[in-house]
């Protein structure tokens, strides 16, 4: 089986993302910024979408999920269960710990509430990729809309623990600036220093920055590594919690 991520720039700087299945013709959609850039990705390639999976409830993802439905009535859409009184109506509904079959493939949910207490992320073994739209980004995270950090922080754990050639397929395209604010925290970090200076190369050629590695995100992004002894000296608080740390550096983002 022979499966093909094509991401699909929307919006303004959002991401959604299209997983084709070569051998069988079927299409999965993640995430619905926007319709006519989906719309027109699938017609450049033939592809028919047969399934549909939301990460989390704001407008930004799934506003153009009915103009699509519309015309494919049988696409199936797959969504949190804890979030179905306020996703666009679901065929299947997830919980944590989960695996749905959709594309002739496992995807396997993973609960990641921080940014809204309803936000899944999607693995999928057999491309090595994961969907993490708000919650993991390219060196940030969302935005503490709705849930607490410890729930962030907890949900950033669940993600480290996949394999580090795991691709992140998140959702914006935030990188330079989250870099700006990655320098404030580990300045001295040689793998960040490398990687901005690759950011800044890609987007002035006006390349997107997602996805990115895992292994790579480990290394540089502040939001995950606030049990690391160096970023919690550089942020005053040795002696912290590793909760406590990621708090603080989210503040700071927060504020930046």
């Amino acid at each position: 089986m022979t499966l093909e991520l094509v991401t699909v720039p929307c919006l303004s700087d959002n991401y959604a993302y299209l997983l084709h299945n070569t051998e069988t013709g079927q299409t999965a959609i993640i995430d619905f910024p926007e319709t006519a850039p989906l719309l027109a990705a699938l017609d450049e390639r033939g592809w028919i979408p047969s399934d549909a999976f939301i990460t989390h409830h704001h407008d930004d993802h799934i506003q153009g999920l009915a103009p699509i439905r519309a015309k494919f009535p049988k696409m199936r859409v797959f969504g949190a269960k804890a979030d179905a009184h306020r996703l666009p109506p679901l065929d299947v509904a997830l919980v944590e710990g989960d695996v749905a079959h959709a594309i002739e493939t496992a995807w396997h949910v993973i609960d990641v509430p921080g940014h809204t207490v309803g936000h899944l992320a999607y693995y999928v073994p057999a491309v090595r990729a994961v969907f993490t739209a708000d919650s993991l980004m390219a060196l940030g995270c969302g935005r503490l809309f709705e849930g607490t950090a410890a729930q962030m922080w907890s949900s950033m754990q669940k993600l480290m623990k996949l394999p580090p050639n795991t691709v992140v397929c998140s959702g914006h395209e935030y990188t330079a600036a989250n870099a700006e604010f990655a320098m404030t925290i580990e300045p001295d970090n040689a793998d960040l220093v490398a990687r901005v200076a690759d950011i800044a190369d890609k987007r002035s050629r006006n390349e997107p920055t997602v996805p990115s590695s895992l292994s790579q995100e480990m290394a540089t992004n502040p939001f995950l590594r606030a049990h690391i002894a160096s970023v919690k000296k550089s942020v005053g608080m040795a002696d912290a919690s590793d909760v406590d740390v990621f708090a603080e550096v989210r503040e700071r983002k927060n504020r930046f």
